[in-house]
């Protein structure tokens, strides 16, 4: 099964979400990450989810996500290039003899320590879905307690012009 991001563009009213959401529902579809934020223009929302399926359920999902009166524009990013990102907090247990190997993950991987205890550090970090899982691989013994991830967020990369 082929991993698929989408991005809609959205009218920023109540409902559209859940008209969204209900789609997929409908068809016994999972949404892996869903991310939902205004645009620029405050009357517009840019919806990013990701989803896995074959080609012939995605093109049934986009003809009906384009079917929705509140959907301004759908962009398929799946084999296009494109430009996504994703945050996670990690709450790590901070032992005094682990805390130092922390710090050098975090440097490692350029994130930040975002709240420090006594005996935990919050770590922020972004990028791919791969860095996100590397980090956590390198973590995991030391003892994470907690995660919160955003899901991808993605926009299309602008097609290179030729020439000058």
């Amino acid at each position: 099964m082929q991993k698929h991001t989408i991005s809609l563009l959205v009218d920023n009213e109540p409902g559209v979400l859940a008209r969204v959401a209900g789609l997929f529902s409908g068809r016994g579809f999972n949404i892996e990450s869903l991310c939902v934020a205004e645009t620029l223009d405050p009357f517009v929302s840019r919806i990013t989810l990701v989803t896995r399926g074959d080609d012939a359920v995605a093109e049934q999902i986009k003809k009906q996500l384009n079917k929705l009166i509140n959907v301004i524009k759908l962009y398929d990013l799946t084999g296009t290039e494109y430009v996504d990102r994703e945050m996670a907090l990690i709450k790590v247990k901070a032992k005094a003899d682990h805390r130092a190997e922390i710090l050098r993950i975090v440097d490692i991987f350029r994130c930040k320590v975002v709240d420090v205890s006594p005996t935990h550090y919050t770590i922020e970090v972004t990028g791919t879905a791969d860095k996100l899982m590397a980090i956590l691989s390198l973590l995991k013994p030391m003892g994470i307690q907690e995660i919160a991830r955003t899901g991808a967020i993605a926009l299309a990369r602008e097609k290179k012009r030729r020439g000058g």
